[in-house]
C-alpha cells in the first residue's frame, strides 16, 4: 500500500467513526427540542382550565377590561375595596360604608358575597331604600344576609342551602352559567375572585328570611 492509498484509507476510517457521533449529537439536540415542545400544550390547557373556572354570565361584559375594576384588578383587593372599583356596584358600596361594614368584609377570610347591582337597588322604591339606608341595624341585617362565611363554587350553587353572616339561610339553584338565589335573584356575573372572597353579582336585593 503506497502513502496516497494509506491516507485515503485513514480518511475513510475517520469519517466512519466521526459521522455516527455527529448524527448522535444532532439526534440529541432534536430530542431536546422535542422534549420542550409539550410545554406549549400544557400552558394552553392550564389557560383553558382557568378560563372555564373563571367569571361567567352576561353581566360580566360590563366589567372593565383594565385597571382596578377589572377581574385581574379585583382579584388583588379585598372584597369591599374590589367592589368599590366596579362601577356597577356603587350603590352596594355606599350601603356597606353606611353600615360600617367595610373593615368587616375586607378582613374576613374565604367568604362569598352575593352583590346586588345598582339596577337591583333601583328596583326598590326610593322612599323604602332611603328608609333602609337610614336604619343602620336593618341595613346591616340586609347586607350581612348577602354574605356566606365560606367560598362557594358554581358547583355548590346547583342545589344549595347556606347560612349567612346574618344567621339566616339563603338557597341557590341552577347549573352551567344559570343560577338563581332564593328563587328570585339571578346571578348575572358569577365566580368573580377577590383577594379574600368569591363574588356572585346578582340582579335583585335579597331580603332576610
Amino acid at each position: 500500500m503506497n502513502s496516497q492509498t494509506f491516507r485515503r484509507a485513514t480518511v475513510a476510517v475517520t469519517a466512519a467513526v466521526l459521522l455516527p457521533l455527529g448524527l448522535t449529537a444532532c439526534s440529541a439536540e432534536a430530542s431536546g427540542d422535542g422534549a420542550a415542545a409539550p410545554a406549549a400544550p400544557s400552558q394552553s390547557a392550564t389557560a383553558t382550565a382557568a378560563k372555564a373556572d373563571g367569571p361567567f354570565g352576561p353581566g360580566c361584559a360590563s366589567v372593565p377590561t383594565e385597571g382596578a375594576g377589572s377581574f385581574d384588578g379585583m382579584a388583588k383587593d379585598p372584597v369591599a375595596t374590589a367592589a368599590s372599583n366596579n362601577p356597577e356596584l356603587s350603590t352596594l358600596v355606599a350601603a356597606v360604608k353606611q353600615a360600617g361594614l367595610v373593615d368587616t368584609l375586607n378582613t374576613a377570610e374565604n367568604i362569598t358575597v352575593f352583590a346586588p347591582t345598582n339596577a337591583a337597588f333601583a328596583k326598590i322604591p326610593k322612599a323604602d331604600l332611603d328608609k333602609v339606608l337610614a336604619d343602620k341595624p336593618m341595613l346591616t341585617d340586609i347586607l350581612t344576609y348577602h354574605v356566606v362565611g365560606k367560598e362557594l363554587t358554581p358547583k355548590q350553587l346547583e342545589n344549595g342551602s347556606f347560612e349567612t353572616l346574618q344567621k339566616g339561610t339563603l338557597t341557590t339553584k341552577g347549573s352551567g352559567e344559570s343560577y338563581t338565589v332564593n328563587d328570585s335573584a339571578k346571578v348575572v356575573c358569577g365566580n368573580v375572585p377577590t383577594a379574600n372572597a368569591t363574588v356572585y353579582i346578582i340582579d335583585t336585593v335579597l331580603m332576610p328570611k
